[in-house]
């Protein structure tokens, strides 16, 4: 297991609102309806190997993408305040890759910090889980017709 996957499950293996989850190097795979799914994963924000958030994509089996979001670190945390004097102002969280090895840069993250993190992709992914199970229920009312 590499250190992204073992990240992924920190974040997402407990409260994470999917039906199923499965991880896969530096993504997730979560169920969120019948052929709804949610793709989370590092992202980069333009700097090659910085890894500042994680991207949540909505999937439709047979359509394709439905919305994405990137969710950066520093707007679900904030600067986070170090007793490094190289970090006076604070710093915005990371991963980085430095010589192959992937690692939290200054900053690890806390229990509270990945949870607060992992519910704000949960309320995103309730947004579509509601609307997915509408559309189920519908189709097979439909049917019923």
């Amino acid at each position: 297991m590499n250190f992204f996957e073992q990240e992924l499950r920190k974040f997402f293996e407990k409260n994470n609102g999917f039906e199923h989850v499965n991880f896969i190097g530096k993504a997730c795979y979560g169920t969120l309806g019948d052929k709804t799914r949610m793709k989370l994963e590092f992202v980069t924000m333009g700097t090659h190997l910085k890894y500042e958030g994680i991207k949540a994509t909505v999937l439709d089996k047979r359509d394709g993408v439905i919305d994405s979001l990137v969710l950066k670190f520093t707007d679900i945390w904030g600067k986070k305040k170090l007793s490094n004097p190289n970090f006076r102002e604070g710093m915005e969280p990371h991963v980085w890759v430095y010589n192959g090895t992937a690692e939290w840069y200054a900053y690890e993250p806390t229990a509270s910090d990945y949870k607060t993190f992992s519910n704000s992709v949960k309320e995103y992914a309730e947004l579509f889980k509601d609307q997915a199970q509408e559309l189920e229920s519908g189709l097979t009312m439909n049917q019923q017709m």
